[in-house]
């Protein structure tokens, strides 16, 4: 009995789509917590004058931002190791950025099957298409 699952990312979340010979069974949500703009009240300019210096926060918000996407992927990675084979898919960057964490893990590569484009999916079109792409390479 195979267990397979599609992995439909974006930055606000992943939806992990479960397949038991070629049923759908469930579907998890894993949000994420990246803030795409931060604005904080008050704020002017994007530096601070001390001086003749400037100060720019454009590095720690660089850092903060990267934490937070390796821990969302953290997450999913967690999930994707109870499955035989996995799919990712999605309409942004980040299905690729989760493409190079998948090739640094040497447990979920052999179980990592591809990465495609999609559009912004319903949940019903997203079961569909996982549904398709594992009967098409069944």
């Amino acid at each position: 009995m195979s267990k397979n699952a599609g992995v439909w990312i974006d930055t606000k979340r992943a939806i992990i789509i479960t397949v038991i010979e070629n049923k759908p069974t469930t579907s998890k949500t894993i949000e994420s917590t990246i803030e795409t703009r931060v604005r904080i009240q008050g704020e002017t300019k994007k530096f601070g004058r001390f001086g003749n210096q400037y100060l720019t926060l454009e590095k720690k918000r660089r850092n903060r931002r990267d934490e937070q996407i390796s821990t969302f992927f953290k997450n999913i990675l967690k999930e994707l190791t109870l499955y035989d084979k996995f799919v990712v898919f999605g309409p942004s960057k980040m299905k690729n950025l989760l493409e190079k964490e998948i090739f640094l893990s040497p447990k979920l590569l052999p179980k990592f099957k591809g990465i495609h484009t999609s559009d912004k999916l319903t949940k019903n079109q997203k079961v569909a298409w996982v549904l398709d792409y594992f009967k098409a390479n069944a």
